[in-house]
């Protein structure tokens, strides 16, 4: 990421709620990510788990670069 694009980061965090909110629970996200990758075997139920933070850390992404690009205009 851009040094111009980390500043506006740090900036919405600070001013707006919402960004803030889903630029945290990105951060959770991956480290969650990171979990499960770390295992050498899941369960199916830690598939599905797997999956399942797989697509709200992606949604929430789509959801910050929407918010992001409101602002660099």
């Amino acid at each position: 990421m851009e040094q111009k694009d980390q500043a506006l980061i740090q900036q919405l965090c600070e001013e707006n709620p919402r960004f803030r909110l889903l630029y945290e629970e990105h951060v959770i996200f991956e480290k969650q990510l990171r979990e499960f990758d770390g295992r050498v075997y899941l369960s199916p139920e830690e598939e599905l788990d797997r999956h399942r933070v797989q697509k709200l850390k992606l949604a929430g992404k789509d959801e910050m670069e929407t918010i992001l690009r409101k602002y660099r205009q």
